[in-house]
């Protein structure tokens, strides 16, 4: 498990650097892992170990906002720094000019020509861009060109 051992590494230099807000942030990616590891009863893939990174950064990025509408700078740079650092076990995220290819490529596959079509469009097309594309984005994308 190449996830893990990178996590093990990560945590033995927060440790050794005192990194209050790595530690925190690795021992929480490291519970999750082991709580999702005991659900499913066998070891977590590495699709499932970023789709869990994945959730995690959410979180992060919906607290970010919250914090900064009720005026909690201290909090939203917590935040930050978590996000930044869970940023580094996601896979590179697609450009704009690559997710608009996939748009067109996903459409032509299954036909759909109208905004109506959306929902046969959308599951297709997030397992093609398998986490390296916001959801929100693709589908903006899909309802400018349909649209």
């Amino acid at each position: 498990m190449d996830f893990q051992h990178q996590l093990s590494q990560q945590l033995k230099t927060a440790m050794r650097a005192k990194d209050q807000v790595a530690l925190k942030t690795v021992r929480d990616l490291k519970s999750r892992i082991k709580t999702r590891e005991i659900e499913k009863g066998e070891p977590l893939t590495e699709a499932e170990f970023i789709k869990l990174v994945q959730t995690a950064a959410k979180q992060r990025k919906e607290a970010i906002l919250l914090y900064e509408k009720g005026s909690r700078p201290e909090l939203v740079a917590v935040e930050k720094a978590e996000l930044e650092l869970l940023e580094n076990y996601l896979p590179q995220m697609m450009s704009e000019a690559e997710m608009e290819a996939l748009v067109k490529t996903v459409i032509a596959e299954t036909g759909v020509d109208n905004l109506s079509g959306l929902g046969k469009i959308m599951g297709p097309l997030m397992k093609a861009a398998a986490g390296r594309a916001d959801g929100k984005q693709l589908q903006e994308i899909v309802r400018r060109i349909l649209g």
